[in-house]
C-alpha cells in the first residue's frame, strides 16, 4: 500500500468504529483490530482485507490475547 492509501485506511477505520457503536446494540465496549501480512503471520489468501471486530466485556472469560480461539469449536479452521 502507498502511504496515502495507508492513511485513507485510518480514516476508514475511525469510520467503521464509529458507525458500528452507533448502530450496534448493546454497542461494543471495544474492538479488535487486525490483519495478517504474509503466510508466516497466518494470511491463507494472498488479499488485502481489515479485520475490524466488535467485542464485549465478558464476552470470552479471558480477552487477552486477541481473538485467537475466541470460539474454540473453529480455532483450527483449515
Amino acid at each position: 500500500m502507498t502511504a496515502a492509501e495507508k492513511a485513507r485506511l485510518l480514516v476508514w477505520i475511525d469510520w467503521t468504529q464509529e458507525h458500528l457503536a452507533a448502530h450496534l446494540r448493546p454497542a461494543p465496549d471495544a474492538f479488535n483490530l487486525g490483519l495478517n501480512d504474509g503466510a508466516a503471520a497466518g494470511q491463507t489468501v494472498p488479499q488485502f482485507h481489515f479485520h475490524v471486530i466488535p467485542r464485549y466485556t465478558g464476552a470470552v472469560p479471558d480477552p487477552r490475547g486477541g481473538i485467537r480461539h475466541v470460539i474454540p469449536a473453529k480455532a483450527r479452521y483449515w
